[in-house]
């Protein structure tokens, strides 16, 4: 799953990286349109549309119109009613843009990571530090991503989620992988108070990343 959509690359990139590794079947539920920032939330006063689509590598794919949470927690409990499949992992991303410190909280790549736990299975959510991302970028993190299939999934605890960040940097500049804590994430928040032309109040809201040296 992920919070950039189903049409998203990074998604993309993430399910072939997964197909490509032995024995793996890759099950796809993820939203429909872009979900960022959207945090944990469900759907529970709407209904949900569900539309079959096609991504290659895996072997069932759905569109879902709510939330990075709705599809995790729709496409586990439908494939194992109807399917008589079992997830065994739920992996998410590959997310445009990072998810570290209080981020975490807000994101909707690591709240559907987070739903697979809440539904029995361990997680890796998976960032790359850019909205940017190059093709390059993005099939960078394909090595890795099957390594932690293969290497660290089985080993996982099903109460572990794993949130992997990479740089935004070429491959030979990536030292190798550590296992951290979540550090501090600082905005200079604003809502810019502005009137429409029949003197309704409304407001964008902005934030400025304050930087740690």
């Amino acid at each position: 799953s992920n919070d950039d959509g189903i049409e998203a690359k990074g998604l993309h990139v993430l399910v072939d990286a997964l197909s490509r590794v032995p024995g793996n079947q890759v099950y796809v539920a993820a939203p429909d349109g872009q979900r960022s920032a959207c945090g944990h939330g469900i759907s529970m006063f709407e209904m949900l549309k569900i539309d079959e689509r096609q991504v290659p590598g895996a072997v069932w794919a759905r569109a879902v119109s709510g939330t990075p949470a709705d599809s995790v927690k729709f496409g586990m409990k439908y494939l194992a009613r109807e399917e008589n499949v079992r997830i065994d992992v739920v992996f998410s991303g590959i997310n445009h843009g990072g998810n570290i410190g209080s981020d975490v909280h807000y994101s909707g790549t690591v709240s559907a990571a987070a739903e697979g736990l809440l539904c029995g299975v361990p997680a890796v959510a998976v960032s790359l530090g850019t909205h940017h991302p190059t093709d390059e970028m993005l099939e960078n993190c394909s090595a890795l991503i099957q390594d932690i299939s293969k290497r660290a999934v089985p080993e996982l605890e099903k109460t572990t989620l794993l949130n992997v960040n990479f740089p935004p940097v070429p491959p030979a500049e990536i030292k190798g992988l550590r296992v951290t804590r979540l550090g501090p994430r600082e905005y200079d928040e604003r809502f810019d108070l502005l009137e429409n032309p029949r003197g309704q109040k409304y407001c964008w809201y902005s934030g400025r990343l304050v930087q740690y040296e």
